[in-house]
C-alpha cells in the first residue's frame, strides 16, 4: 500500500477509540493500519493457503482409497476396454464405483498409486442408481475411505474429486456444491434423487471416483459429466447406503413399481380439508397391464396416501417402492369423482430391463 492512500478501515478503527475524529490530515496513513495475518502474509494469501491445505489433506487421505479401474466389457459382436475409478470403503476389500462402468463384465483390475493391481469381482451393481459393489481380491494394506452424508452439504461448499480422468492415477481436482438435489434420469423411467451438482472438473475416467468433503468424507460417488464446470454425483445417503448394504449382501437390490406416472399438484378445498393436506399426485398416465392398471387406478386419479403414508409428489411414491412391498397388499387412498375410496394394488419387482 503506498503512503498516500488511506485506510478508511484502519482510520475508522482508530478515530473511534482515540476519540479524534477530525483530527488526522487528509491522505495520511493511519497508525491503525489492520494487521496481517501469519507473520506478515497477506489475507488474501492466507485465505489461499488454507484452501490449498484443505486439499492437500484430503487429497493425502484419500488418494491411497481410490483405485484405476480396467476392464473389458462384453458388447454385440465382441468387447471393448473399459476404464473407471473406484473407492474402498471397507478393510476387507469391498469398493464403490459406477454401475456403468462395470457394466457388461463380472470382473477386472485395480491399479493403486502405490503401484499396485489387483483383481476384483463385481460383487453387484444397480443400474437404476448407478453404483456397483466390488470386491478386490487382495485386501492386504488397504486403505478405506470413510463415507459422510450428503444431506449435510450447502451450495457453495468445498468439495474435492478424485479418480483417474483419461487414465491419469490419482487426479484430484476441487470445486463447491453448485447445486443439491438434481435428479438424474436412468433406466426404467427412474431417476436418482438429489444427486450433487459441482463445478469441480471431471472427465472420463473420474465416474466411480470419490467426491469429497473438506474433512476427507467421501459424500458422493462421481457419475456423470453434463457440460464444462458441470459434474454429478451419487450422494452417499440413507438411500444409497441401502443400496451398498443389499448389494454387498445379496449382490441386489430390489425395488417396487405400480405402473402409474404422475405429479405433484395443489389438492382441490374439499380434498385438502378431508386428508388435512394440500398436496398429492395426480395420475397422467397408467402404464397397460401394469399393477396399478390391474387394480383399477385410472388417469386423473389423485392419489393421497399410499400404504396409509401421505405422499405429495413422484419422490415421495418412488421412496415408497422398496423391495418389502413387492406381493403385498398396498392401500391407496384416491380422490375420485368427487369422493375418497381406497383402492388395494400389489407392486411388482422392478427390473432395469
Amino acid at each position: 500500500m503506498s503512503g498516500t492512500v488511506a485506510d478508511p478501515v484502519g482510520r475508522y478503527r482508530e478515530r473511534r477509540h482515540s476519540g479524534a475524529w477530525n483530527q488526522r490530515p487528509r491522505g495520511s496513513v493511519p497508525s491503525g493500519k489492520m494487521e496481517t495475518m501469519d507473520g506478515g502474509a497477506e489475507p488474501d494469501e492466507e485465505a489461499l493457503d488454507a484452501y490449498s491445505r484443505v486439499v492437500t489433506s484430503v487429497a493425502e487421505r484419500l488418494i491411497p482409497s481410490v483405485a484405476s479401474l480396467r476392464v473389458r466389457q462384453r458388447v454385440r459382436g465382441g468387447s471393448l476396454d473399459g476404464a473407471g475409478s473406484g473407492v474402498v470403503i471397507t478393510p476387507d476389500g469391498f469398493a464403490l464405483t459406477s454401475a456403468h462402468v462395470v457394466g457388461g463384465t463380472d470382473r477386472g483390475s485395480a491399479s493403486f498409486v502405490d503401484g499396485r493391481e489387483i483383481p476384483f469381482d463385481v460383487v453387484g451393481r444397480d443400474e437404476l442408481s448407478d453404483m456397483a459393489v466390488l470386491r478386490l481380491q487382495s485386501s492386504s494394506d488397504l486403505e478405506p475411505a470413510e463415507l459422510g452424508e450428503a444431506a449435510g452439504l450447502r451450495v457453495g461448499q468445498l468439495v474435492v474429486a478424485i479418480g483417474n480422468p483419461m487414465g491419469f492415477a490419482g487426479s484430484v481436482t476441487a470445486g463447491v456444491v453448485s447445486a443439491l438435489g438434481r435428479a438424474l434420469p436412468v433406466q426404467a423411467g427412474r431417476v436418482v434423487e438429489n444427486v450433487i451438482q459441482t463445478d469441480a472438473a471431471l472427465n472420463p475416467g473420474n465416474s466411480g471416483g470419490a467426491l469429497a468433503d473438506g474433512r476427507a468424507r467421501v459424500v458422493g460417488i462421481n457419475t456423470a459429466v453434463a457440460g464444462v464446470g458441470l459434474g454429478l454425483a451419487v450422494p452417499i445417503d440413507d438411500s444409497t447406503r441401502r443400496i451398498m448394504h443389499a448389494l454387498m449382501t445379496s449382490g441386489r437390490f430390489q425395488r417396487a413399481y405400480i405402473g402409474i406416472a404422475g405429479g405433484g399438484r395443489p389438492l382441490p378445498p374439499r380434498v385438502a380439508a378431508a386428508v388435512g393436506r394440500d398436496h398429492g399426485v395426480e395420475v397422467m398416465e397408467v402404464v397397460a397391464g401394469s399393477p396399478a392398471a390391474r387394480a383399477g387406478i385410472r388417469s386423473n386419479d389423485l392419489i393421497v396416501e399410499l400404504d396409509a403414508v401421505p405422499i405429495s409428489d413422484a419422490r415421495d411414491l418412488q421412496r415408497l417402492m422398496v423391495g418389502d412391498v413387492i406381493g403385498r397388499s398396498v392401500g391407496a387412498l384416491v380422490w375420485r369423482d368427487g369422493e375418497l375410496r381406497t383402492i388395494t394394488i400389489h407392486p411388482a419387482e422392478l427390473t432395469a430391463a
